[in-house]
């Protein structure tokens, strides 16, 4: 039997539909009325894109002069603009997107919500005897440990903590808590989150994911609320679970995705941690400049077609929603049994402006060098060892890099107050997928 949305989901879907058809007229009264305008100011922001670029992979008074370029073009692109009124038609079109997105967000919210068991969710039965234990590191995320007090609050939950010291094997620690624990969880960083995981898989325990490190990006994919360290601790004691996929690489076990190319390469510099930005403006000349050596990577396209180079290949467990390579969007779902996969090939200068400019609109997956597909295996070669960054540490592997999904792996224990929606799944956009969604809600139908 079908269940009925309720009724503040079914109103924000309608009013979501509305502002996406509100969308479409501001973009044809936009094109019809200010096609010049549209016009200059496209022009300015693919000059923008590739003086940026050049900014970035060159040194010196060249990257300062190509930054001055930058400048005058964006300042042009909004002179065109306001000079041919169609300032009134772009924030018309901004507002549409603004209460698109919201309502959007709102009705898929609402609709989850008002499930009982959504998705692949399954009811937890809770022993009396149950024994739950968390790791903690207490340098992950500049010491969130310490500053959400969570050693206490897993006291007050019943959780015993174990904190995790310098020299200490976090697998070996994660192993000998397994004997007698029913549930494991870890608070800390992406990395340690999938060490853990690996754990509770063997053992075949739930498991928690506390976001006590910097970026937390599984647990933004599960659906937590990153801010909510704290309440996270409340799935140890809750009634819900559901199984997700994991993904390894040679055997090693990743939740998020390994980065190969420019990032993983960067991200080998010991001054990367405590200095991103910088690191990244002195590597970038090299890696990316006129005189940057080709990264061996050689793999076989989603046609089987063979490459021999790219200046970045991401496999995830899942594919994720990509619109801008910076910050590598996130997943609708992490249930699907298969690895995502996106290759970025940059032949010339020409081309890296061209990629730059589309990821200034978030449209990168148009950029002509871009590959993305999905598959259970994949394999990389080359003749000399790969740098990597897998779930965001740098490892240096022997090729071949071998990669296979394990589907529905690992239990997952979610908090009450979990949304278990991602920002993928929230936020699907003017897509057929997202409006037929908004569709089945406004029309009463979960």
């Amino acid at each position: 039997m079908t269940e009925r949305s309720p009724t503040d989901a079914r109103i924000a879907a309608w009013v979501a539909l509305v502002a996406g058809a509100a969308v479409a007229v501001a973009l044809v009264v936009l094109v019809v009325r200010d096609v010049v305008a549209l016009g200059e100011a496209l022009g300015a922001l693919a000059v923008l894109a590739a003086a940026g670029w050049l900014a970035l992979t060159r040194r010196g008074v060249v990257r300062v002069l190509w930054v001055g370029v930058a400048v005058a073009a964006l300042a042009a692109g909004g002179a065109a603009l306001v000079l041919r009124h169609a300032v009134n038609e772009l924030i018309a079109l901004a507002l549409a997107l603004a209460v698109f997105g919201a309502a959007t967000r709102v009705a898929l919210l609402r609709a989850a919500h008002a499930r009982c068991s959504p998705g692949p969710r399954s009811r937890v039965r809770t022993q009396g005897g149950d024994s739950f234990v968390l790791l903690m590191n207490p340098r992950s995320g500049g010491g969130k440990v310490e500053r959400f007090d969570l050693v206490e609050a897993a006291r007050m939950r019943g959780i015993e903590p174990v904190l995790l010291e310098p020299g200490d094997d976090l697998v070996a620690l994660a192993r000998e808590a397994a004997r007698s624990a029913e549930v494991i969880g870890m608070a800390g960083g992406d990395g340690s989150q999938a060490l853990v995981a690996q754990v509770a898989i063997e053992h075949d325990l739930g498991y928690v994911c506390v976001p006590a490190g910097t970026r937390n990006h599984l647990a933004l994919d599960l659906g937590l609320d990153r801010d909510d360290v704290v309440g996270a601790l409340e799935a140890f004691t809750g009634d819900h679970e559901q199984r997700i996929d994991v993904a390894f690489v040679n055997e090693r076990i990743f939740v998020n995705n390994v980065s190969l190319g420019i990032y993983a390469e960067i991200v080998q510099s010991a001054a990367y941690r405590d200095a991103k930005l910088e690191t990244m403006g002195q590597m970038l000349p090299e890696l990316l400049g006129p005189r940057a050596t080709p990264f061996d990577l050689r793999f076989r396209g989603p046609r089987g077609d063979e490459h021999r180079s790219a200046q970045l290949v991401l496999v995830s467990n899942n594919p994720y929603r990509l619109e801008r390579l910076a910050g590598m969007g996130s997943r609708a779902r992490l249930d699907s049994g298969l690895l995502g996969i996106v290759a970025v090939e940059i032949g010339s200068a020409a081309r890296a402006a061209e990629l730059a400019a589309l990821e200034t609109i978030g449209q990168v997956r148009r950029f002509p060098g871009w590959s993305e597909w999905t598959a259970a295996e994949f394999e990389v070669e080359s003749v000399r060892e790969i740098a990597a960054g897998i779930d965001g540490e740098a490892v240096v592997l022997e090729p071949p890099l071998r990669f296979r999904v394990a589907p529905s792996a690992l239990r997952i224990r979610l908090p009450p107050s979990a949304a278990g929606l991602s920002p993928a799944a929230l936020h699907p956009g003017l897509t057929r997928s997202g409006i037929q969604s908004l569709w089945r809600i406004a029309a009463g139908r979960t």
